[in-house]
């Protein structure tokens, strides 16, 4: 009787916490657990360095942005107090979570970091319908992939490995993030007029 190897068992293994492999219904595994991880360095850097690049027009007026004067304009006209405050705030926000989330660190804080961000952005265009020019399906499409990844972790590829207690990352540590993310956009929408 053949014996299997210890990496064919492993892999295969129904009661490895580790193992991610799908089963067709020959029962062979038809998903290297490497797809899902670079699935999320994908999803990671798209959505990360997409929301750096939002805040560096914030902070720095770079790629036809507004700058902190031109964008505390644009957030006094919005009912913030203190726009230009609250440029640098969101600014900072948006590229420290941005570049949080590219490279994978502190994932859970930087996906609750741009979700708090965006929820003040939805509020800003709500009411304008769903679709762009003047809905706010792209603010939603950003914020739930920040949360989804809040809630999964970064992956493998991720600066988040290296950290004791980051590398096994768990539900909770997503979930506990985003109450903060959210109740810290709450606290900032109650400022808005």
């Amino acid at each position: 009787m053949p014996s299997s190897s210890p990496s064919t068992t492993a892999a295969t293994s129904p009661t490895d916490p580790t193992a991610r492999s799908a089963r067709d219904g020959s029962g062979s595994a038809t998903t290297s657990p490497h797809a899902y991880d670079a699935g999320l360095l994908l999803l990671r850097l798209v959505l990360g360095l997409t929301m750096a690049a939002h805040g560096s027009q914030k902070l720095f007026g770079w790629f036809g942005g507004g700058g902190i004067d031109g964008t505390g304009q644009f957030f006094t006209m919005s009912g913030y107090p203190a726009g230009n405050a609250m440029a640098v705030v969101a600014g900072l926000t948006e590229v420290l979570g941005g570049l949080g989330l590219a490279v994978g660190l502190l994932t859970p804080l930087a996906g609750a970091a741009v979700v708090g961000t965006m929820v003040n952005a939805i509020a800003v265009t709500w009411g304008g319908g769903f679709f762009l020019p003047k809905g706010n399906e792209y603010e939603l499409l950003l914020t739930a992939g920040a949360a989804a990844l809040a809630l999964t972790g970064p992956g493998r590829y991720a600066a988040d490995r290296f950290l004791p207690v980051l590398k096994a990352h768990r539900l909770a540590y997503g979930a506990a993030a985003l109450v903060v993310g959210l109740a810290t956009a709450g606290v900032i929408l109650l400022l808005r007029k």
